[in-house]
């Protein structure tokens, strides 16, 4: 069913006028006459509030267009594109805008052909740009109620670019709600907001955080890639990963226990007696300041709480527990410093039972 006969269908399932439904449009009767005898198609802004008008999905009302195949949306964006190098600004977007008009359900073509005249707009002194600024913005309302999750996003980030460029920005505020609080782009445009809002503690403990954030899951990222290069018994690799992790950690201020404890486990798997007991003292000796990065200057705006002097010894004693376990070490059985790393254990221990015994 084309598209003029679906608005008419539905339109008189609901008991509205033309120009009754004109009226709650905020269009003439005239439009709505036309689009039912197929004259002209509905502007792209329209068709979310007509399909809310007439409860219907924009699916159902746009059933009559089925989408574009990638190749297809890639040759009319090279034509835009050529389009905006040998004619006007306003000449491109009306040719744009009928396209899009073809194949309004498209939300890949009317994504793309958003951001293509926003970018140009923003990169070229366009006199006229400033005129289509708000059909632009309408393109991306009209994307807010896609299916499609990664389509609301990148409409929503180009609306909160859109009203940062022009200082609106509790409007802008508004479109992070469209990302949800995991979502690491939610903070940094709000910390771009706080930034050119003069709130610099909360931009700068905004950027903190997800330099932390971003650590964490880096580290995680190279941790299961150094697994897998030791599933494939590739030594190489490994060590060069390990050795990633350790420089990580350094970039981002972490302090010298994450810097040093990525070579234990390649020590290890190497049977490097050397590396593996100059790594084991170097862990031991960093856990009283395993939490360094809470005076890094790199997180000064952050809050962390403070490791407790327990929870330390606790852990240390843990590491001495585990460099004494022979299954793992015991190619160290005739090293004199592991001897005594085992010896600093047997006393732990002692220490610890006398304290039960007590």
């Amino acid at each position: 069913m084309m598209l003029g006969k679906v608005i008419r269908k539905y339109r008189k399932e609901r008991n509205f006028t033309q120009e009754e439904m004109a009226e709650r449009l905020g269009v003439t009767a005239s439009a709505v006459n036309k689009w039912e005898r197929e004259v002209t198609c509905p502007d792209i802004a329209l068709l979310a509030p007509i399909a809310r008008l007439l409860k219907i999905s924009t699916d159902t009302l746009l059933s009559y267009r089925e989408n574009l195949t990638p190749k297809e949306i890639k040759e009319l964006m090279e034509k835009t594109q050529k389009m905006l190098k040998e004619t006007s600004y306003g000449e491109a977007f009306e040719w744009a805008k009928k396209q899009m008009e073809q194949y309004p359900n498209c939300e890949d073509l009317v994504l793309n052909m958003a951001a293509c005249f926003e970018a140009y707009a923003i990169t070229h002194e366009v006199p006229e740009a400033e005129k289509k600024e708000k059909e632009i913005c309408s393109l991306y309302q009209y994307l807010l109620e896609s299916s499609e999750e990664s389509v609301r996003m990148r409409a929503a980030s180009g609306l909160v670019g859109y009203y940062r460029r022009k200082g609106e920005y509790e409007e802008a505020e508004t479109y992070l709600e469209y990302f949800s609080i995991q979502n690491p782009e939610r903070k940094r445009m709000q910390a771009q907001i706080y930034g050119e809002t003069g709130r610099i503690k909360e931009a700068y403990k905004a950027y903190e955080e997800l330099l932390f954030a971003d650590y964490q899951r880096m580290s995680a990222i190279l941790h299961g890639m150094y697994q897998l290069a030791r599933k494939e018994n590739d030594r190489e690799r490994a060590g060069r990963l390990a050795e990633k992790q350790g420089e990580l950690a350094r970039c981002f201020e972490m302090g010298e226990f994450y810097e040093v404890v990525p070579q234990l486990d390649f020590a290890v798997l190497e049977q490097n007696r050397e590396l593996a007991l100059d790594t084991m003292e170097k862990v031991l000796a960093s856990v009283a300041g395993i939490g360094g990065f809470r005076q890094a200057w790199l997180y000064e705006h952050m809050t962390f709480q403070e490791m407790q002097p327990e929870l330390l010894a606790n852990m240390k004693k843990q590491l001495l527990q585990s460099f004494a376990d022979e299954e793992t070490y015991g190619f160290l059985k005739e090293e004199p410093r592991w001897q005594a790393l085992c010896g600093k254990q047997a006393e732990n221990c002692g220490t610890s039972g006398k304290a039960e015994e007590k």
